[in-house]
């Protein structure tokens, strides 16, 4: 069976580039953030009705590199996160489904890893809320939804480098599997 490690937090965290390097560094194909490339189709426009689709979207991608996973697979985001988003942006209005599936789907992580708003804030025209009371909030939101469903997570903090490392250090003691050998881990 395929271990699965999910990159959390709120925006403008660094989740996409770790899982890059994470996903590297243990030679795992890593699951995109759907929603990312949904964006850009539809030239930033998300509507409430789009919220179905983008989960759908989320757990094909998860799905293909699970497909192409040895040991490891390395996801940036997972449902829970799209039912945060939908919760802030369209309150009220996440379909029962995702909600359910993201309580179901969360069992099956081995690891969270909660990238703190400790980074700069790079507005690449996604963003929502880039004040530092709006990060805050945010980091609260998303730490609370770990913290309340009793999941296996580990904070990743400071520069890349170090967060890299706690990552990986983190990964390692969680599953049990370790970067090959080319990777000087």
């Amino acid at each position: 069976m395929t271990i699965r490690v999910a990159l959390f937090g709120t925006e403008s965290t660094g989740k996409t580039t770790l899982a890059r390097r994470l996903a590297d560094v243990f030679a795992a194909p890593w699951a995109e953030e759907y929603v990312r490339s949904f964006w850009h189709r539809r030239d930033g426009d998300i509507r409430v009705e789009d919220l179905a689709t983008i989960a759908r979207g989320q757990i094909d991608n998860e799905a293909r590199a699970a497909a192409r996973a040895g040991q490891l697979v390395v996801c940036d985001t997972e449902l829970i996160t799209n039912t945060l988003w939908a919760d802030l942006l369209f309150p009220g209005q996440c379909p029962a489904w995702v909600r359910a599936a993201a309580e179901r789907r969360s069992r099956h992580y081995a690891l969270y890893l909660l990238c703190d708003t400790d980074i700069d804030f790079v507005d690449d025209g996604q963003r929502c809320f880039p004040a530092p009371a709006e990060r805050e909030r945010c980091r609260r939101i998303w730490r609370g939804a770990l913290v309340e469903r009793d999941l296996p997570f580990v904070d990743i903090r400071g520069p890349l480098p170090q967060r890299l490392n706690t990552a990986i250090s983190a990964i390692r003691h969680a599953t049990r599997v370790a970067p090959p050998r080319s990777h000087g881990r």
